[in-house]
């Protein structure tokens, strides 16, 4: 079993850390896994990428062309790797900054309105964990008990901001099922 997971959008939306989150949860259960992050020299407001592997044997190669999944946070990210998808993956589309489809019949295509849900419950700058939890529970890559445990933890010197997270990934899950 091998997944590849990229997650694009803007510097300052959060994509870096939550490839690092789903990393060190699929690293907590035990699988092999790699994490490249990628960025602009603009940072802030660039264009920000990574790309997550998780496998239960050795990675040949942490570098993907084609992912079995995307998170795309805004619209350039979603045109430019939406196309490299493999049949049959995930695409999570911010559909509160992206007013487009990904144009894939092959896929399966979750629309979550991040950014939104995130200014609902206070903090806009919860929208990638809110992000991170819809895909998990949707693609079921990793135990998602087990994700917000590796939130927690990464917010643990911060622990004012676990509320509003463990409140931001019971709304992504929510919206990727429905319940």
């Amino acid at each position: 079993m091998q997944s590849e997971i990229m997650f694009a959008g803007f510097g300052g939306q959060g994509v870096l850390l939550i490839g690092k989150i789903l990393a060190y949860t699929a690293m907590e259960e035990g699988y092999e896994v790699a994490w490249v992050p990628s960025y602009g020299p603009e940072m802030r407001g660039g264009t920000a990428y990574c790309t997550v592997v998780i496998s239960d044997k050795p990675i040949g190669s942490p570098i993907i062309k084609n992912p079995m999944h995307l998170v795309a946070m805004n619209r350039p990210s979603l045109e430019k790797f939406a196309p490299t998808v493999k049949p049959g993956g995930v695409i999570l589309i911010n559909s509160s900054l992206i007013p487009i489809k990904s144009g894939r019949s092959d896929v399966d295509e979750l629309l979550v309105p991040v950014n939104d849900i995130a200014t609902d419950i206070g903090n806009i700058r919860a929208a990638n964990i809110v992000a991170l939890a819809a895909f998990v529970a949707r693609s079921k890559v990793v135990n998602f008990e087990l994700m917000r445990e590796s939130v927690k933890k990464e917010f643990a010197k911060k622990a004012k901001f676990i509320p509003l997270n463990m409140e931001a990934i019971d709304r992504g899950k929510k919206a990727a099922t429905g319940s």
